[in-house]
């Protein structure tokens, strides 16, 4: 069973895309900050991370994408944000954001979870 590692502030969607996984096959490990994102990514080995922007600080997810990227942990990243409609800036992935692929909120079920067996393949 392939494991994500959900990073994200809102229990609320914390549920909500942990039972989405389950029903997928995925198990899911929840973090609802970066610092615990942090630990249970080194800890867990998770072949999938999750991350949103905005948690604590409106660029928590950034800066946590640079210090996986810089403690060497190569597991693929998923940032979730709703950052470039809020902002009206459109990020990609590369050196400032270093992930794999960007999805927007709100996100249908069948988006996720087409981006996540993608970047699980």
């Amino acid at each position: 069973m392939k494991t994500i590692l959900f990073i994200e502030d809102e229990s609320a969607l914390q549920k909500t895309f942990g039972d989405l996984f389950k029903s997928e096959n995925f198990e899911m490990i929840p973090a609802l900050d970066g610092e615990s994102g942090l630990k249970l990514a080194k800890e867990k080995k998770p072949d999938l991370i999750i991350l949103d922007v905005m948690m604590d600080e409106p660029d928590d997810g950034f800066f946590l994408a640079q210090k996986f990227r810089k403690e060497k942990v190569k597991t693929p990243i998923l940032m979730y944000t709703s950052v470039s409609k809020a902002i009206g800036f459109e990020f990609g992935a590369g050196e400032m954001v270093p992930v794999d692929d960007f999805v927007e909120k709100p996100i249908s079920p069948d988006e996720i979870i087409e981006k996540v067996s993608r970047l699980l393949n």
